[in-house]
């Protein structure tokens, strides 16, 4: 007969509840209220490393729009022949420079560096952030900067090496071109040049001069970053606010700037002879980086590896006074 379907007075009522077919679907019944809490580790991390890389482009471009002058003057005094210079100092380089080919000469072959400088900053600021999550830095620890910036300038070189290159070679050029009337560049563009050194060197062709790049670029790059973390950590210890003001943070990337080029600039020197030297290495000049120094040594003394320093120092602090600003004031705003 059919099933008695009442229940016996004063039995408890008992809510139905039916078996999880598998063990494991228990785990997942909450998934759908998780949709409401903060992303995951992993998101967080992607969206902390975007604005990383937006900050860092845009401080390239910063850095690039500022700099470019004086770093287009500075490779024309490194690179001049020490026994018959052409250029008597920066002031009379730049004028030359403008009097022959406008303000716009003092931009020549900025199109690579504008374009590289923002991949290598990218590289560099997002290089950075996570050297300092794994380095763990503390303002308790100075040298924790140091370690980070030097992790950090360790990718940040395979960028940067091949633009310097490429734009020094487009800037020397113009040395060229005032030693002889009738002088035929070598390269009509930038890209051609990108041809001609893969042509002859390969995946090796755009790191001409890479081992004078990192050698200047690992213990500079800790001193520059070492520099302005620390002294935006001293300002910022002496405000009430427990922050450091924009002037403060500008000054901070200043000195980070000044210190990062006047310690380490004759194997800057050095660097940008040998990347001005011939694309193709059988016509090179220096066979590396120590017969570069050698013979600039010989050329003019101790006094040669200090070619174009002005200028240098001059571009320092501002560029990068600028750049840092910038890439620390949007990271700011991005939150």
């Amino acid at each position: 007969r059919g099933w008695d379907t009442k229940m016996p007075v004063g039995a408890p009522i008992v809510a139905y509840q039916p078996r999880a077919r598998f063990h494991a679907g228990a785990a997942a019944l909450p998934f759908a209220a998780s949709a409401a809490e903060p992303p995951s580790a992993f998101n967080a991390t992607l969206v902390r490393s975007a604005k990383d890389v937006f900050a860092g482009t845009m401080g390239g471009v910063t850095v690039t729009l500022l700099g470019h002058p004086f770093d287009t003057v500075k490779v024309l005094l490194q690179t001049q022949p020490a026994n018959n210079p052409i250029y008597k100092g920066p002031l009379d380089a730049a004028s030359k420079v403008v009097k022959a080919e406008g303000f716009a000469g003092l931009y020549k072959g900025v199109t690579s560096p504008l374009a590289g400088q923002m991949f290598f900053r990218a590289t560099l600021f997002f290089g950075y952030a996570r050297a300092k999550e794994f380095v763990g830095v503390s303002p308790d620890d100075p040298l924790s900067y140091c370690r980070a910036g030097a992790l950090a300038w360790v990718a940040g070189s395979l960028f940067e090496s091949p633009i310097d290159l490429y734009k020094s070679q487009w800037q020397s050029q113009i040395i060229k071109a005032k030693q002889t009337a009738n002088y035929v560049p070598e390269f009509k563009s930038v890209g051609e040049c990108v041809k001609a050194s893969i042509k002859h060197s390969g995946i090796r062709g755009p790191y001409q001069g890479f081992g004078a790049t990192l050698t200047r670029n690992l213990p500079a790059g800790a001193i520059y970053f070492g520099v302005f973390e620390n002294a935006k950590n001293y300002f910022a210890s002496r405000n009430e606010s427990g922050t450091a003001t924009d002037l403060q943070i500008m000054a901070a990337g200043g000195l980070g700037g000044f210190f990062y080029w006047s310690l380490f600039y004759p194997v800057d020197v050095i660097k940008s002879a040998m990347m001005t030297d011939k694309i193709d290495p059988t016509k090179r000049q220096y066979k590396g980086f120590l017969d570069a120094g050698s013979q600039l040594m010989k050329q003019g003394g101790i006094k040669r590896l200090y070619a174009g320093l002005v200028p240098c120092l001059l571009r320092a602090s501002p560029a990068n006074a600028g750049m840092l600003f910038t890439v620390d004031k949007i990271k700011q705003m991005l939150g």
